[in-house]
């Protein structure tokens, strides 16, 4: 029997989906019993995607990839199969976690949450709360050195992540969360050190509040673990020793092709005995060993009608232009070679999806499905006649020294006409706001802000001058392409961008998946009888 996870905050699915792909003699180790998310388009997408999981992998009915495919719509497909669809709908639940009046009700949680384990004692509690109240980003825009709840209810929505810890009792738990949260700070204290507080006894804290609610629970606590960092002292039966950053996941040592740094939480309920592993450092992977396998696209063009034509015309013309000739002359001569030998790609400005042979170089059999036939979610946003000229620039300044640009490496005609951009020359604050991706190396940090604009996320080929699709920003991400994202654009770039790497997922799976065997072979109390 597959040990059962209960998802908050899910977003698309990035975490549960790591853990859902792990296979032991054919069957998965664990299973989403309950994934929790509050916005439309994200719930959509963990519906569909759990309608998928109720089907073993050589069995995905050909109905699926219809869906994929623009053939089918969503309803259509349910009404095709009832049963999973039924089984899909109950596991993903569209609710608020929080607060206010239009958050579910605390008892309505706990209720299907037990419905949702039917009974098991062992489970993994998983997510991570809203992180833009901690990001340094976030604090910055705010200008705010210090994080009130009364202010900002992101920042205590950690505390439902602690009641149900204190309620429910997981046996395991896994927190992902922004890097920005180990110097975030509240009156009281630093955020960090609140939060492992309160983790390692949720009861405690779950007392001061909930005085009546509390009497009955039992809840041990929780030693905390670094997934990448051996403890530094301590032992068994007492708190591991940990320096804070010993929390920090760096993706790219992990074999994820971005430089994504987040801290995650492992949490071992305190009367098991166990201490756990931590994950095998990978070499750097480079973007180019995920995003090469897809098809060219051109940029789509905004103020003028997207056609080839205009396209075309555009690029022609940027070696026509007065800032170019006050161009760094090799990067001139890169961009002229590429205007000369320019041809528009066969897919054009893509589609929501594609017919077409695609390839990975990374990990094949984690990104490819071939029953899909093409690649979905891979179509350019729209780009105006001047940020093609800068992303040309920019993607052919990458190419001839092997990093991204400053405002300073810009020819003063090309500059944006921001009314920051001289305080961003003065103080060289901001000053990569158009960055390529480096082909040889691993992206930049896939964050929301994809969703906004693509000048952060310039693609590295010259030739097709553009910013990456949501389903480049996905394999980034490392979902699989056969990972459906639902929702208008906008919403599926802020769905990838919030995401945990599902390929990270599976690796801190694994780490689990021994916690849970140690319990077994140690005969240790409420032992698991799962096959693990």
């Amino acid at each position: 029997m597959a040990i059962p996870i209960i998802d908050l905050f899910a977003g698309p699915g990035g975490l549960g989906e790591g853990f859902s792909t792990l296979i032991h003699r054919n069957k998965r180790v664990f299973k989403i019993a309950l994934s929790i998310e509050k916005d439309k388009f994200a719930h959509q997408t963990l519906t569909l995607r759990s309608f998928y999981r109720q089907f073993s992998k050589d069995k995905i009915p050909n109905d699926y990839y219809d869906v994929l495919q623009g053939n089918m719509s969503t309803q259509k497909l349910f009404e095709k199969w009832p049963k999973e669809a039924k089984l899909a709908k109950e596991e993903a639940w569209r609710a608020k976690l929080g607060y206010d009046q239009e958050s579910a009700k605390p008892k309505e949680v706990d209720r299907m949450i037990k419905k949702a384990l039917k009974g098991s004692k062992n489970w993994v509690l998983i997510g991570g709360p809203p992180c833009q109240a901690y990001s340094v980003v976030g604090r910055s825009r705010r200008k705010d050195k210090i994080l009130d709840p009364e202010k900002d209810e992101r920042v205590d929505l950690y505390r439902q992540y602690l009641r149900i810890l204190a309620v429910h009792n997981p046996t395991v738990f896994v927190m992902e969360n922004v890097k920005g949260m180990l110097s975030a700070k509240m009156k009281e204290s630093p955020v960090f050190k609140r939060i492992l507080h309160d983790l390692k006894d949720p009861v405690s804290e779950y007392k001061l509040e909930n005085p009546e609610d509390s009497r009955k629970m039992t809840c041990p606590g929780y030693k905390i673990y670094s997934l990448v960092e051996r403890s530094r002292g301590g032992d068994l039966y007492e708190d591991p020793v940990f320096n804070q950053e010993d929390f920090i996941i760096r993706c790219e040592d992990y074999g994820i092709p971005q430089t994504r740094h987040r801290v995650i939480l492992l949490g071992i309920r305190k009367n098991l005995d166990i201490e756990p592993d931590i994950i095998e450092k990978h070499e750097y992977v480079p973007i180019s060993m995920v995003l090469d396998g897809l098809p060219r696209l051109r940029s789509g063009l905004s103020k003028i009608e997207n056609n080839d034509d205009n396209w075309k015309r555009v690029i022609s013309q940027i070696t026509e232009k007065l800032f170019f000739k006050e161009m760094d002359k090799s990067v001139a001569e890169r961009i002229e070679k590429v205007v000369q030998n320019i041809k528009l790609p066969q897919k054009k400005s893509g589609e929501e999806f594609i017919y077409a042979s695609v390839s990975s170089k990374h990990k094949p059999d984690w990104y490819l499905d071939n029953k899909i036939k093409g690649v979905c979610n891979h179509v350019s946003r729209g780009h105006m006649e001047s940020d093609l000229y800068r992303y040309m620039f920019v993607s052919s300044f990458g190419k001839e020294y092997k990093k991204s640009p400053k405002l300073q490496d810009f020819p003063q005609k090309l500059l944006p006409n921001h009314q920051n951009v001289g305080e961003a020359l003065k103080n060289k604050k901001f000053a990569d706001r158009f960055r390529v991706q480096l082909e040889n190396e691993p992206a930049k940090t896939i964050t929301s802000h994809i969703s906004k604009d693509g000048h952060y996320y310039i693609h590295p080929d010259p030739s097709q001058c553009r910013s990456l699709t949501v389903r480049e920003a996905a394999r980034i991400q490392t979902f699989p392409d056969n990972y459906f994202f639902c929702g208008p654009r906008t919403s599926q770039y802020h769905q990838v961008g919030n995401a945990v790497p599902p390929l990270l997922a599976y690796k801190i799976s694994k780490i689990v998946r021994e916690v849970f065997r140690g319990i077994r072979n140690e005969g240790i109390p409420n032992q698991v009888k799962q096959e693990v």
